[in-house]
């Protein structure tokens, strides 16, 4: 499949520069940061959520790391609770099932990032297939964020 149609078409109009990264078959963030060699920290994931008015946020975190909801819910004065999956291949029509790209803006989605992310020379993001990253230079990732709020709500996992 490759990268999202949206999403390149998005960091295009954006002038946003960015690289591909092809890699073995996985079905997982982390099993695309196995896979590809990468660090999961340097692998930004998408997790989508839904608040009590309805409206729909992407929290983009490190692939290593696990959200905290109670955390994220203060700081966005928001009651927030996970997306069944059925609605996100919905919302992700373009994409794979279980490999959303961490692009929020192209799909008209609120977005959160977590600062563990801010400091990074490179960043990955799932490209939209469970075969395709897309790689992006630290300033690259800071431009397509630039408008997104961020904070810290996230912490590494073990695994």
């Amino acid at each position: 499949m490759s990268i999202s149609t949206r999403v390149g078409a998005y960091l295009d109009a954006q002038s946003i520069r960015y690289d591909i990264v092809n890699h073995a078959h996985s079905d997982s963030s982390l099993g695309a940061a196995i896979s590809a060699k990468i660090l999961p920290e340097r692998i930004a994931k998408g997790v989508m959520l839904e608040d009590h008015e309805g409206h729909h946020w992407m929290a983009v975190l490190p692939a290593n790391h696990k959200i905290h909801l109670h955390e994220l819910q203060g700081q966005l004065s928001a009651d927030l609770h996970l997306i069944d999956e059925a609605q996100v291949y919905q919302m992700f029509s373009d994409c794979d099932p279980g490999a959303v790209p961490a692009v929020a803006q192209a799909y008209n989605i609120n977005a959160i990032y977590d600062e563990a992310l801010a400091n990074l020379d490179d960043i990955y993001l799932e490209g939209g297939d469970h075969e395709t990253l897309i790689h992006l230079t630290g300033d690259q990732f800071g431009k397509l964020m630039k408008d997104t709020r961020h904070s810290r709500f996230s912490g590494a996992a073990f695994h």
